[in-house]
């Protein structure tokens, strides 16, 4: 019984899929019959180191050896220096470690609601916050809320940019503001800058928390190490995932200051354990070296994908391409690059941060190519 009738027997099919990835070294990948692609998915924006990228791999191995779990009834080997990390780049003051971004954003519902008291939320039309039921009720797409409704918090949502319509729902009964610098899952869309702002100042007079979404966006992806520090505007709560351990599960919470959980209020088995701890220190390590040149590699991607008008901020691209996504999305698989379609037929690019100007230029000539033919 091979791997396909295996999973058809025995896996939940909540997933649609045609490959099997076998393994991976920096932006390439290989699957199970040889075949080898450069990777522009990269987990969903996980893989910000690439594959297997060597003082990753080094750092799990050498953990591994000394210990796998601790619980945090104890110290743990390697937390309290990744969460100095995190808080600096950040600009934020305290840390909370998760083992996802939805588990990072139900630490945020509960961390807003403790400070503010309050029991509404407010977010955005096509945003994605995740999947748990408490992340699921700040998440707008029909299709996943409403086999699971009612959820909890109740939540409001309002057009993505739309200042104004923000203004009419902001009063005393808001808990925070769920809002992704870059909408990431509904296929890069960028806000204007103005709206930002307009959230940080709702915010503030109405005494809400602004809680910045950066589980895609984060750990350098857009050419900062936040995407919300391109606006200047400052979050209450940052939640981050995908790319901080190159793979290994693991998310974060980052409040600023006076906004903290006491003991008892929030715990979690796994979560900050070694293992991770010492993946995204040393993936903190790897980003550090390839943030800056991280805008530029993703301006040449956008540049060669001119012509389709491609929405770009760093190594994060979408193209709007609509009912011609799946075909494209296949044309291009078979010329050896993996992408992804996001929501509402929009072609999503996030490769590692490591990517080659060589591996740029390769999958750029086999997306255009297969955007030319099918599209256009």
């Amino acid at each position: 019984m091979n791997y396909r009738e295996l999973e058809a027997q025995y896996y939940m099919p909540a997933f649609s899929r045609e490959i099997m990835i076998e393994r991976g070294f920096g932006s390439t990948v290989w699957d199970a019959e040889g075949n080898e692609y450069i990777d522009c998915v990269a987990g969903i924006a996980v893989c910000s180191t690439g594959h297997c990228h060597p003082l990753v791999t080094k750092a799990i191995c050498e953990q591994a050896k000394r210990l796998i779990h601790c619980s945090n009834l104890y110290y743990v080997p390697g937390q309290a220096e990744l969460a100095r990390d995190l808080v600096g780049i950040c600009d934020m003051h305290k840390a909370f470690f998760a083992n996802s971004g939805a588990e990072a954003n139900d630490g945020a519902i509960k961390l807003a609601r403790l400070l503010t008291k309050r029991k509404r939320f407010v977010a955005f039309t096509h945003g994605f916050h995740g999947r748990t039921l408490g992340s699921l009720s700040v998440t707008h797409k029909p299709a996943i809320r409403e086999p699971f409704q009612p959820l909890e918090p109740a939540s409001t949502f309002i057009e993505y940019g739309d200042s104004d319509g923000l203004e009419k729902v902001m009063d005393e009964s808001v808990a925070g503001v769920f809002v992704e610098p870059i909408q990431g899952e509904a296929g890069v869309i960028i806000p204007p800058v103005e709206f930002i702002r307009c959230i940080r100042e709702q915010c503030d007079a109405t005494g809400a928390l602004m809680i910045a979404d950066e589980v895609q966006t984060g750990m350098g992806r857009t050419g900062k190490w936040l995407a919300i520090q391109h606006t200047g505007v400052k979050p209450d709560i940052v939640t981050l995932a995908k790319g901080i351990a190159s793979g290994f599960p693991m998310g974060a919470l980052l409040a600023r200051q006076d906004l903290e959980f006491k003991k008892g209020e929030h715990g979690s088995t796994f979560a900050g354990g070694p293992l991770a701890c010492a993946a995204a220190q040393a993936t903190f390590s790897v980003i550090s070296q390839f943030l800056p040149d991280v805008e530029r590699k993703g301006r040449r991607f956008a540049d060669f994908l001119a012509p389709f008008r491609p929405r770009q901020k760093g190594l994060m691209i979408g193209i709007s391409v609509g009912d011609s996504c799946p075909a494209v999305q296949k044309r291009c698989a078979e010329n050896g690059v993996l992408v992804n379609c996001a929501a509402d037929g929009n072609l999503r690019l996030v490769p590692p941060l490591v990517i080659t100007d060589e591996e740029i230029d390769r999958a750029a000539r086999v997306i255009g190519n297969a955007l030319s033919e099918i599209v256009q």
